[in-house]
């Protein structure tokens, strides 16, 4: 299959020409979301080939028994399912008794599907002669609201060209789904009822265990030229799925269309016994307004989004389009509008990965949502883990931590760990990291410090309390360790004091210290709140900042770097220049004891702490650590080539930079991974945006004041985006030889270009 089928657009994913193996793959590229819920772009037509159906409600899950070898102490009891949901876009079209199929027509004629970016919307249009010999033409196409989140829509047209035909319509709704990602295959939707009324129809279902409430709706109503019929339909109901039959003789040239709206409604949002009475009157409201004007609103609120987040690139297609495909995924996925979300590594693309919450988002999507929405957005994402603080606790309890030490889940839903590699579950520890460094990088960037004595400061404590307990005071050594851990880089698992690991972990404690005592000073009655809350004491600080002032960080003076851990040196340090392609991905050419013993990263590990702390390091020990370890990576982390690609840029290493950038970008346009089918990599997409501001735009925040280094890979003309700093929006335009600066705010704003200060006034151009 090509990988590369995906034809150039600034602002399109465009598909030309039918082809059957690359149907999953594109139901990937295309989905659709509104940070409510999301689809696959799944065909509305009934189709026999090989399909990935996923429908997917945002928070609905299910607790999927554990399923491993042999149980250890500590494993959770489930592994949680982004669940499958009942389907509502889907359409059967039978034409003069055949059904329309695409893997069964004779033949698929310019087949064209297109996601439109700039606009929120899916497209398809095709001719296709069936086994009967009639040849239709067919135009559909469909999105779902922004503005209305419940609700999407669908037009679905048909034209006979070569004869008169009988067309019917069999819009449905099908709770008799299954997810592809299951343990057990157990049933995770139980059907409660299923009912009609006029053009519209229900079906109430729960899910098994968690008890999520689901109504899933459709309102339908076919036009012959545009102009609305009004005729009877058969009904079909059965326990899982209820669908309408119109029936029609269509002239040849004429055009019969279906409309339907649909969608979901849940008690997350309702009362579970007003679940129906609320998806009528959400239809009633649609079908007042109609497609047309629907979808005017959805170019609208697209029109909104895109004027903060956009980036432009000028002489580079293949770069500008992937940046596109990248902001505009984060934006299907979450918006921000409700906190009890969160960014999922697969969004509403797919189920791998199972829970919704990883290390990802405070690593990686804060800061595109501290830069692209505002600081509430952001301090939402801060709250999600605050509100989990109790069942990071008691994830620690499980293995044995006290005191109110807090571990954060690797993978969760609602707090609970709910991963069961133990590798990961119990090793990959420096997660915890990565939530303290989103407090210290909201406040860095915001200057909102309220956030801290408010809630971030007993996250802070909770995560200091589990380093402390974790590392160990090694006799042969007089510094403290901390063994058996998993570091950003997967391919090593169970080392001895991986390097990003101690390091973050000293800083937890560091930051948690200061932040104490600057709560302390500032802010007297959260202090004494705090501290009755969590029981700090004095000596319990000493404690903590002998762990901090004692950790030990493995080094080779023999080589002037920092060693990932202990053992790194102990491996064949063959680099992945001599590793030949056919051996590539090793993740799925090699047994895992083999990529265990290797010396190749799966992604940035010490350099995930360069990237961190890089005003911690000389640009020469960058350098140094970048070179040593860079031609050991393979990269088969999506979260990889967005660092390297930074870190590059830093380096003025321009075109490995450009390479990284267009790797991270074009992930799963171009399938570099050969698993796009399986859904896409939403929060690395995150780091492609960073790789441009922060990597090309060399944007940081430098003692309070917004920092530019701005470079221009030689592929590129131009480039600009926009970051909403302190509430004051900032325009960067760089062009070859200088850089353009425009201010939306309110009062002067005052960066550092290159090094030197600049002064910029709202709406005046300051070029540099």
């Amino acid at each position: 299959m090509n990988n590369n089928y995906i034809q150039p657009d600034n602002w399109s994913i465009i598909e030309e020409g039918f082809e059957a193996n690359r149907v999953k793959a594109s139901e990937s590229l295309m989905s659709l979301g509104n940070g409510a819920m999301g689809q696959r772009a799944n065909f509305e037509e009934y189709y026999s080939g090989e399909t990935f159906q996923g429908s997917y409600v945002a928070g609905v899950y299910y607790p999927d028994k554990t399923r491993v070898g042999w149980w250890k102490n500590g494993y959770p009891d489930y592994f949680a399912k982004v669940l499958n949901a009942p389907n509502w876009i889907g359409i059967n079209v039978t034409i003069n008794g055949e059904m329309l199929d695409l893997a069964k027509c004779n033949k698929v004629e310019n087949f064209r599907r297109e996601l439109n970016m700039k606009e929120g919307w899916l497209s398809r249009s095709f001719i296709a002669t069936l086994q009967n010999f009639i040849e239709v033409k067919v135009e559909t196409k469909r999105f779902l609201s922004l503005d209305l989140d419940e609700v999407g829509a669908i037009e679905y047209h048909v034209t006979p060209l070569n004869n008169d035909a009988q067309i019917d319509f069999s819009p449905y709704l099908d709770n008799g789904i299954t997810n592809e990602d299951s343990n057990w295959d157990d049933k995770f939707w139980d059907v409660l009822s299923v009912n009609h009324e006029n053009e519209q129809a229900f079906i109430v279902s729960k899910t098994m265990k968690t008890h999520f409430y689901v109504c899933t709706s459709m309102q339908t109503q076919v036009s012959l030229n545009g102009n609305v019929l009004k005729q009877d339909k058969i009904v079909n109901d059965a326990i899982d799925k209820i669908s309408f039959t119109y029936q029609n003789h269509v002239a040849k040239g004429d055009i019969i269309t279906l409309t339907k709206f649909g969608g979901y409604t849940s008690d997350r949002n309702h009362d579970k016994n007003e679940l129906i009475s609320t998806a009528k009157k959400t239809l009633n409201k649609v079908s007042e307004i109609g497609f047309d004007a629907l979808l005017d609103w959805q170019k609208q609120a697209w029109a909104e989004i895109w004027d903060m987040a956009d980036i432009t690139i000028e002489g580079d297609v293949a770069a500008q389009q992937g940046i596109r495909f990248n902001i505009f995924h984060l934006n299907q996925t979450y918006l921000g509008k409700d906190a009890r979300l969160n960014i999922g590594p697969k969004g509403f693309t797919g189920e791998k990965y199972g829970g919704s919450t990883y290390w990802d988002t405070e690593a990686y999507c804060i800061p595109f949502y501290m830069a692209t929405k505002d600081q509430n957005v952001a301090k939402s994402l801060l709250e999600y883990r605050y509100n989990h603080l109790d069942k990071a606790i008691e994830n620690a309890e499980k293995l044995g931590f006290s005191n109110g030490a807090a571990l954060y889940p690797m993978v969760t839903m609602n707090g609970e760990e709910c991963h069961n590699e133990w590798e990961i579950t119990f090793e990959e520890i420096h997660r915890n990291g990565a939530i303290a460094f989103a407090i210290f990088n909201y406040y860095r960037y915001t200057g909102d410090f309220s956030y801290i004595p408010e809630k971030g400061l007993e996250v802070l404590i909770g995560i200091a309390r589990f380093w402390q307990q974790r590392s160990n005071l090694s006799e042969t050594k007089n510094k403290y360790v901390i063994l058996g851990v998993t570091g950003p880089n997967e391919y090593e698992n169970n080392v001895n004091n991986n390097w990003y690991t101690n390091y973050i972990a000293k800083w937890c404690i560091d930051y948690a210290l200061e932040a104490i005592s600057k709560v302390k000073e500032d802010y007297a009655n959260d202090y004494s709140r705090i501290v009755s809350k969590t029981k700090i004491s004095d000596n319990e600080l000493d404690l903590w900042k002998k762990v901090a002032d004692n950790m030990y960080f493995p080094f080779s003076k023999e080589k002037n770097v920092y060693l990932q851990q202990d053992g790194f040196l102990d491996k064949k340090l063959i680099t992945v220049s001599n590793l030949p392609k056919s051996q590539r991905p090793i993740n799925q050419k090699w047994s895992w004891d083999r990529i265990l013993r290797s010396p190749y990263i799966k992604q940035a590990d010490t350099l995930q702490g360069f990237y961190f702390f890089e005003d911690h390091f000389s640009t020469e020990e960058l350098e140094r650590h970048f070179d040593f370890y860079e031609p050991f990576t393979v990269h088969e982390s999506s979260l990889s080539p967005c660092v390297h690609s930074i870190q590059a840029a830093k380096l003025d290493r321009m075109e490995q930079a450009y390479a990284f950038y267009l790797r991270t970008s074009r992930l799963d346009l171009d399938d570099y991974n050969h698993e796009v089918e399986e859904g896409l990599h939403i929060t690395s997409m995150a780091g492609t945006w960073m790789s441009i501001v922060e990597g090309f735009g060399g944007m940081r925040v430098v003692n309070d004041k917004l920092s530019f280094e701005p470079k221009i890979p030689n592929e590129w003309n131009a480039y600009s985006f926009k970051v909403n700093f302190r509430n004051q929006i900032l325009k960067v335009n760089v062009v070859k030889g200088e850089t353009r600066f425009e201010l939306e705010g309110y009062q002067d704003l005052e960066i550092l270009v290159n090094g030197n200060a600049i002064t910029i006034s709202p709406n005046n151009l300051v070029t540099v």
